[in-house]
């Protein structure tokens, strides 16, 4: 009998113990936290004041991951070289691409001539084209509660699936989070509709999908720390110009030293803005009322 009761309370307590799950960035730490509450122990490879485009995994890091039920992907370019490696690591993991169902924008802008020549040289640069067509696409799309939605609902199915016994919470969880994006989709159409100047100069193209839903325009200076051409940065600067722009946004993560010379030839002051912050709601409230002050 005392055998069959220790049976039934290491059942009961593999039932309700608390799963792991990884994540790479703050965002969807976020994400995953309003969806599972305390239901799951959430670890973040980028920590607050890394660079997301040249992170690489502490061994320490690697060790934790070994615990982890999920991994949710989001399309960085470290994730590219590194899921394999993390699937050796935890064989039991289950990879999730938080990104599905999401039509992806290209980073376009002073790199355009770039996509010029290739189509000069079509027929011999077809398959390398392709393989790096991925690495156009802008990752960012933490960054519009609208799509914020989707990667949300991804990962309320692929915690449902991994720990079934929590599905009731999880499923209400997303159903509220939901309701929040769509209120702070309202708020922020509403702020930024009031924009005579629906143009913003940043250094990063972070912002390409918070753009796009509001009807701004995203002026940027660097693509995937690609510094423009000498004639490129003379448009990009000349472009600043004429639309008037009071400010360079500029991530934390960032050096400062180039921005400040862009910004100093066009004649204004730099801004830091952190689209890699946790809180998603307060951060994009946030830019909408630095817009509305400039």
């Amino acid at each position: 009998m005392f055998r069959i009761i220790i049976f039934i309370c290491f059942g009961i307590f593999a039932l309700y113990a608390k799963g792991t799950v990884t994540v790479s960035i703050l965002p969807q730490q976020y994400m995953v936290e309003k969806i599972a509450g305390d239901t799951v122990d959430v670890l973040t490879m980028v920590s607050p004041n890394a660079n997301h485009e040249t992170y690489e995994p502490k061994p320490s890091q690697m060790k934790l991951l070994a615990k982890s039920d999920i991994y949710f992907a989001i399309g960085l370019p470290f994730e590219k070289a590194w899921l394999d490696k993390f699937i050796a690591v935890s064989p039991k993991i289950s990879i999730v691409d938080v990104g599905v169902g999401i039509e992806k924008i290209e980073l376009i802008g002073h790199n355009h001539e770039h996509h010029d020549e290739h189509a000069d040289h079509e027929d011999e640069d077809d398959v390398e084209h392709d393989a790096n067509h991925d690495d156009e696409l802008d990752p960012h799309i933490w960054l519009d509660p609208a799509l914020i939605k989707v990667q949300s609902k991804t990962i309320a199915d692929a915690l449902s699936l991994k720990y079934p016994q929590n599905t009731a919470l999880y499923t209400k969880n997303y159903e509220n989070f939901a309701k929040e994006m769509d209120k702070l989709d309202t708020k922020l159409s509403k702020k930024l509709d009031a924009l005579k100047n629906r143009s913003f100069f940043v250094f990063h193209p972070s912002w390409g999908y918070f753009a796009k839903r509001y009807g701004l325009e995203q002026i940027f200076v660097e693509v995937e720390g690609k510094e423009p051409k000498a004639a490129e940065l003379i448009e990009i600067v000349k472009k600043a110009k004429t639309k008037n722009i009071k400010a360079l946004l500029i991530e934390p993560q960032i050096s400062e030293r180039n921005a400040k010379i862009v910004a100093d030839e066009v004649g204004i002051k730099l801004i830091k803005v952190d689209p890699m912050k946790k809180d998603l709601s307060k951060n994009l409230d946030e830019l909408a009322d630095i817009l509305l002050g400039l």
